[in-house]
């Protein structure tokens, strides 16, 4: 294993794997996969005995593939153990489905069961007496998932209020290789001593990470029409430097702004940051244009997207040394276009979310006074276009007035590229709810 900075969040990765890898300032972020219903309604018809449900997506972590630059903490392989994974929801219900991916595994995948419950709040592994519900997939207990794909459970009924924390627990019973994970969860996920404890009201717990791995999504059903916002974005919209455990990320606080206002309670929201991600070229998680397909336009009741993804393309590759893949602004710009032209074709409305400052970032090479340039003209383009349905000024929202190329102190993790929890909450509280009307 590759030892990992604590004070820098950067893993050091021989130079065959890559160079080092860093706490990114849009470092490890997400990708969803969610199940590939109706985008437009989120429709399940009566396929599952219920006619005129609606699926919407109410929590979600994008899949990617642990290669370099990523280095899992521990671990990286899981046999004859149960892992129980805590997720955040935006918006309730009592009827629920779960997504599990296989989509970066080389061979089939064998899940010997799985269980949903709620967690037992400030409990860790402990779930909440009354709560826990097996799941099933077309009736089965146990389920392999073919290699490159991902499963849906079978609807469980459980009552779970809006902004309430689940406890997902699946039990590996062969030796498996982690294939396919989310890499930073900032969220504490439970791996148990050997044996199948997904029914068990505490986890024995062997080990802990604060990674996500084969899950990829909850979807809950409703009545409504289904309402749902698609965060897109790096390791800023995934919540690098948040508190572990807080969900202080800024989609989970504008997801509680939306639940504190009554009209707005039905918008779920969907965080689809891969920590580390870019636009337009791979290394950590999917390209944005690669993975718009699955996670936004298939994300189940998906009406907006709020797109916050392109420091990563200006500041990676002078980090991992990749001067093939340095980028213009109207490179950034060509990116952004593709995916507003996309989401238009399928009925979403995109907001653009201006970059965030990044001057004396220090994570080595990935500011210099060029991509500060880089940075102003693709802010400037976003704010003047009108090519997005709307814009959301983030970098407004946390950048200092006095010396506006850098962050607000107040707001600054540390690492001069990442907010901390006050800035993520500057983020969230600085988005415009009247843009979630529905029509």
């Amino acid at each position: 294993m590759n030892p990992i900075d604590r004070n820098t969040g950067v893993a050091h990765v021989p130079q065959w794997r890559r160079r080092t890898f860093f706490g990114l300032g849009l470092l490890l972020t997400a990708a969803i996969s969610l199940p590939a219903v109706s985008r437009a309604h989120g429709d399940d018809g009566d396929r599952d005995g219920q006619r005129g449900t609606h699926w919407v997506g109410t929590w979600t972590a994008s899949p990617q593939a642990p290669e370099p630059p990523i280095i899992l903490a521990t671990p990286g392989q899981f046999d004859n153990q149960t892992i129980r994974q805590i997720v955040h929801i935006s918006v309730g219900g009592s009827r629920m489905r779960v997504r599990l991916s296989n989509e970066y595994g080389r061979t089939p995948l064998v899940v010997g069961s799985a269980h949903i419950a709620r967690q037992l709040a400030g409990n860790g592994a402990t779930i909440m007496p009354g709560t826990d519900r097996a799941l099933t997939f077309g009736g089965r207990t146990g389920v392999t998932i073919p290699a490159g794909a991902p499963v849906l459970s079978d609807p469980v009924e459980l009552d779970a209020p809006a902004l309430s924390n689940l406890a997902i627990s699946i039990h590996l019973p062969n030796p498996t290789t982690v294939g396919t994970f989310h890499s930073l969860g900032v969220q504490t996920t439970y791996v148990s001593s050997q044996g199948d404890f997904t029914a068990a009201s505490t986890l024995p717990t062997a080990s802990t990470t604060t990674s996500w791995f084969f899950l990829s999504g909850v979807t809950v059903a409703t009545r409504r029409p289904p309402a749902a916002i698609v965060a897109l974005g790096d390791s800023i919209t995934d919540g690098y430097a948040s508190t572990v455990d807080a969900n202080r990320r800024w989609p989970n606080l504008l997801a509680a702004r939306l639940q504190a206002t009554p009209r707005f309670r039905q918008v779920a929201v969907m965080d689809q940051g891969i920590s580390g991600n870019r636009t337009l070229h791979d290394l950590i998680g999917p390209n944005a244009l690669a993975r718009f397909d699955r996670d936004v336009l298939v994300a189940p009741g998906a009406k907006w997207v709020v797109l916050l993804e392109g420091i990563n393309n200006i500041g990676i590759p002078g980090t991992f040394g990749l001067s093939q893949e340095v980028v213009s602004a109207d490179d950034i710009i060509f990116g952004y276009r593709q995916l507003i032209d996309r989401a238009h074709e399928q009925g979403l409305k995109i907001y653009g979310g201006t970059l965030t400052p990044f001057e004396n970032t220090t994570i080595p090479g990935y500011y210099t006074p060029a991509g500060e340039v880089k940075r102003q003209a693709v802010n400037q383009w976003i704010r003047t276009s009108g090519a997005f349905d709307a814009v959301i000024d983030f970098d407004k929202a946390i950048r200092d007035p006095a010396h506006p190329t850098r962050m607000l102190p107040l707001y600054d993790s540390g690492d001069h590229l990442h907010p901390n929890d006050a800035g993520y909450y500057a983020m969230a509280n600085f988005i415009d709810l009247g843009l979630f009307d529905s029509d």
